[in-house]
């Protein structure tokens, strides 16, 4: 049986296909279009299913969409009518967008579908699961759990804002819901946009920011209080109430009444290039706090409801690892699986699933590996001969390596030597993380790893922070955590052995300080908090990359290395050969490997495009 996923149309697109139940392929639009969060029909990831299984359309038993237009489009006309008269400008908006497009969407699809294979298009079969049934579904089928509890959490699906569900075999069951306009990916978001950050893009900076914030002030605490008591109302089982008056996302075109927000906090909405200050810093503290209480609480309640001992989590709000880790550390579930394409990519997945095991009825058999995701390595991967076709167009420079151990014993003494590399491997990966395939490595023993990534590689902002990647089988020996965290959803304290002490000021230290102090012996991986968002590497699922590692610390006694997207500032991950060689000459990067390709900037000709990828990439 053959099923084609597809989410699309609000942000994220993706396909994935799953044949007899497993998963073959899976990529987000964006990686092949080069544009951002692409919404757009994702054509070219289906393309790239469909061609990587030697599929045509019309061997598909079904192709699935991610949520149910007609059930969404209910939401807004109630939500428009509960309102009213607000929200008038945004009805006018996007209702005749929804009656074009969206409520005729079996249409649209079907016409998207006929521009690739034509008359294939007209006899194919459409399905659509809800969205959280989507999302719990990308969570549970690939998970190692025979049963499981499900917690689904994201801005909006058609009415559900999250979803409590239990997974037993290949049945899935919902048992709770939260409806909208009460919303936990909601109210992240309103933060993420009063910060000055963009909304559905910079949640990752807010949580990012969050640990800058001063834990003994006073003013998180006051934070805190104004948000429970003036914003959301939390229910002892997780569910929350938001009281509307303050927020505008319901029926207009921002998040948040700024005006109330300013006088509620005492300071002003902080715009995208402001300068960052101690308030924003204690705010983000506040609302991260608030946050993993709720998630917690919702997890407590899945466990109630469910009776199982493990958890599977999707939906936008679990790519929050920070509260994903203080989960774990709560004990409420002995085991958690997360799905890496947790947000809205992921519902392709989810939808190509659902339909196997709960529309088709399949047979659900776990395989015994650690997950079904494959590492997540699910997207294309590229020949040497397509590295070649790169050469010969841009008369690259480079050394040839016929033995991979060669090829990473020399990559890790370019580590070593303070160098960063940007790394292409074999299939990319599905979701918004890099972790191996499509990466930018550095030594994290170098105390101005950090700041060379951000302010000349990543052109980015400079306290954003830097993951490791660690063998597996070492991680205890860095990080206070003993488990697995293969796809770096994992927030985990680096190793108190490790810590350097701080002083007696430090947390009244302005923000340029405090993110250059030397913490640990590994600086450029270890956060403001002495927290690391830990990807642990195995050799099963990728082990160029598991050697590379290996090779480093047989050179330095350290069996971890700093492991970045391969991309810049608003640039989506780079997909191809060509993707990687233009930007590793657009930026500072020091060396490129591609296959069995190793490029040193200094033997690469000029770089003659003068385009701008600053203008080409808007700040996300």
């Amino acid at each position: 049986m053959k099923i084609l996923g597809i989410s699309a149309f609000y942000h994220d697109s993706a396909a994935a296909l799953v044949v007899d139940g497993q998963i073959i392929a899976a990529a987000q639009e964006e990686r092949f279009t080069r544009r951002k969060h692409d919404p757009a029909f994702p054509a070219q990831a289906v393309q790239y299913c469909l061609n990587y299984s030697g599929l045509d359309l019309k061997d598909l038993d079904a192709v699935v969409f991610y949520d149910k237009p007609l059930l969404k489009f209910e939401r807004l006309l109630e939500t428009y009518y509960a309102f009213a008269p607000q929200g008038v400008r945004s009805f006018i908006t996007s209702i005749p967008v929804w009656i074009k497009e969206k409520m005729f969407l079996k249409r649209l699809l079907r016409e998207e579908l006929e521009k690739i294979y034509g008359e294939e298009a007209a006899g194919v079969k459409l399905l659509f699961p809800e969205h959280h049934l989507s999302h719990a579904a990308s969570a549970f089928y690939p998970s190692p759990f025979e049963e499981a509890a499900i917690l689904t959490i994201d801005g909006v699906g058609e009415w559900a804002t999250a979803s409590i569900c239990k997974g037993s075999g290949k049945e899935l069951s919902i048992l709770k819901e939260l409806r909208f306009p009460h919303s936990l990916g909601l109210l992240y978001s309103a933060f993420t946009y009063f910060l000055g950050f963009k909304v559905n893009s910079g949640e990752y900076k807010l949580m990012g920011l969050a640990p800058y914030g001063n834990p003994a002030s006073a003013d998180v605490e006051r934070y805190v209080d104004i948000i429970k008591k003036e914003l959301v109302s939390i229910k002892e089982d997780g569910s929350i109430w938001l009281n509307q008056d303050y927020f505008n996302y319901a029926t207009g075109l921002r998040m948040v009444h700024e005006a109330k927000w300013e006088a509620l906090f005492g300071f002003p909405q902080r715009r995208p290039e402001d300068e960052l200050q101690e308030q924003h810093c204690n705010l983000g503290l506040a609302i991260q706090r608030v946050t993993e209480d709720i998630v917690i609480r919702m997890a407590q309640e899945a466990k109630r409801l469910s009776g199982s001992r493990y958890l599977c989590l999707a939906g936008g709000v679990a790519l929050n690892c920070v509260a994903n880790g203080k989960l774990q550390e709560s004990g409420v579930f002995d085991d958690i699986f997360i799905q890496p394409a947790a947000g809205d990519a992921g519902g392709a997945l989810g939808a190509a699933l659902a339909a196997y095991y709960i529309y088709f009825k399949q047979e659900r058999k776990l395989s015994g590996r650690q997950d079904e995701m494959i590492g997540s390595y699910l997207g294309p991967d590229f020949s040497d001969q397509d590295v070649e076709l790169v050469v010969r167009r841009y008369k690259g420079v480079y050394t040839y390596f016929n033995d991979i151990h060669e090829l990473c014993t020399e990559t890790a003494r370019l580590l070593a030597e303070g160098n960063v590399v940007g790394w292409v491997q074999g299939r990319m990966e599905f979701g918004p993380r890099a972790l191996g395939g499509r990466s930018i490595l550095g030594d994290p023993r170098n105390a101005e790893m950090q700041k060379k990534l951000n302010l000349k590689i990543k052109y980015r902002e400079s306290f954003r922070p830097f993951a490791p990647s660690v063998l597996a089988e070492d991680c205890d020996q860095y990080f206070n955590y003993r488990g697995i965290s293969p796809y770096m959803l994992l927030v985990h304290p680096v190793a108190t052995s490790r810590h350097k002490d701080l002083p007696a000021d430090y947390h009244q230290l302005p923000l340029r300080d405090k993110l250059y102090y030397l913490r640990s012996d590994l600086p450029s991986i270890t956060h403001i908090d002495f927290s690391a968002r830990i990807q642990t590497v195995h050799k099963e699922t990728n082990p160029r990359y598991y050697e590379l590692i290996q090779s480093f610390k047989k050179l330095t006694g350290y069996g971890v290395i700093v492991n970045t997207s391969f991309n810049v500032r608003g640039e989506p991950i780079v997909c191809t050969p060509e993707d990687a060689y233009r930007c590793f000459m657009r930026t500072e990067m020091d060396y490129l490997v591609v296959g069995n390709y190793l490029f040193a900037k200094t033997a690469q000709p000029d770089w003659q495009e003068k385009d701008n990828w600053k203008e080409e990439f808007v700040l996300d």
